[in-house]
Order: structure tokens, then sequence, then C-alpha cells
């Protein structure tokens, strides 16, 4: 098992974003899902595997980090120089397109080490949906804390701004309904000015304007019996 300091940003965001008793999300699970996709794409920037232009990621270093499932997100974006348009591939669509597998396989990994446990119920007693109560290896309190302690300095260092403005983006009330006002409204600029948090903004807006405009599309159910 990592120690907890050693979690990637798909994994903090996760820990942040699940009721530990419950097992619930605290937000909307299709949003999770965009989160932690563009919490992937954050942290292999951080590991100088990619980089941003323009609205596209950019692969700099195509070896596998050690981290596996890092690994296969790495290797689910284009090869420098092999875009069929142009340079990369925009942030948003691969965001909207890797949010579901990505947070599926985290959610898989962090209930194989104990993190997390899996609860299965049935919506209507018919439809089987999964619950994701903190297991008994979990530092989701440590993560948390940690947080707290990054919100109270004003989010001195780059992992703290993009933690921050990724839990803004998938609209975890912690972050953008309690503390100070302003500490709310750096978070939500740093969803807006980290691009990795802007491409989950994105998205959380379109699937809104779906909804409100009446249509279906956009995916934005939780799937997960909300």
């Amino acid at each position: 098992m990592k120690d907890d300091a050693a979690l990637t940003l798909p994994e903090e965001l996760l820990l942040l974003a699940l009721d530990p008793v419950r097992g619930k999300p605290y937000c909307r699970g299709r949003f999770l899902e965009y989160g932690i996709a563009g919490a992937a794409l954050a942290e292999l920037e951080l590991q100088g595997r990619t980089t941003h232009e323009r609205g596209r990621v950019v692969v700099v270093n195509p070896l596998d980090p050690p981290d596996a499932l890092l690994a296969v997100f790495l290797r689910s974006l284009p090869p420098p120089g092999k875009s069929r348009s142009g340079s990369g591939v925009s942030a948003k669509g691969w965001v909207r397109k890797a949010g579901r597998r990505a947070g599926g396989l985290y959610l898989d990994a962090l209930v194989e080490r104990g993190v997390l446990r899996r609860e299965t119920r049935r919506f209507l007693g018919l439809l089987p949906y999964h619950r994701h109560p903190a297991g008994p290896a979990s530092p989701a309190e440590q993560v948390r804390q940690r947080f707290e302690e990054s919100r109270a300095a004003g989010y001195p260092d780059r992992r703290s701004r993009l933690l921050a403005g990724l839990a803004a983006a998938v609209g975890l009330p912690s972050v953008v309904r309690q503390g100070d006002r302003r500490t709310r409204g750096v978070a939500r600029a740093l969803a807006r000015e980290e691009w990795p948090a802007l491409a989950v903004h994105r998205n959380v807006r379109q699937d809104k304007a779906s909804q409100a405009g009446g249509g279906a599309g956009g995916g934005g159910g939780s799937g997960d019996g909300d």
C-alpha cells in the first residue's frame, strides 16, 4: 500500500469526494469521473510526461511512469507527432472520453488496496449500483487534513492548486460552499486557471447546459443509483 503522501492526484480527489461512511460521492458521479480523468492529466504534467498547448494535451515524454494506472492513461494519449489533428489531443475531449474508464479503474485499484470497500446495492430493488466507504487502510482523514492545511495557507504550491481547482470544477460542497468567501473564490478561480481543471469544468458546464435544455446528451447521470 502506498504511503498517503505518495497518493496520486486522482486518488486524492477520490478520497476527498467520497463520504467515508456512506461511500457516496459528495458531488454528481459523472462530474467526479471527469474530475478523475482531469486529475490524471494533472499528475502526468506534474511528472513531466505531458504539457499543454492552446487547449490540447501534448505528450513530451512517452516512457511509462512507475504508476501503472498513469501509464495506462499516458498510452491513451497520442505519442509525440502522431496526432491526426495537429499537436496533441483536446483536453476537454479527452476528459469526456476517458472519464468513465478513469473512475472505474481508480475505484477498483483503491478497493484492491483496501483503501475503499465496495458495497453493492439495488436501486428500486432491481438495478445494482455500488457505494465505496472507507476501508481499513484508508488515508482519507490525512488527505482531508492536508487539503485543509493547504487551503488555510492559500494553496501554496502547484499540486495543491491543481487539487483545489479540480475539486471546485466537480462541485465539491466543501470547496465551493464552505470556508470564507476568499478561499471559495480562489478555488473557483483555480477551476478556470489550471488547464486540467478547466477541461473538467467545461465538461461539467456542458452537461448542466444539456440538462437545463431538456436534452439527454452529455452523459450527466451518475449511474450509481442517485
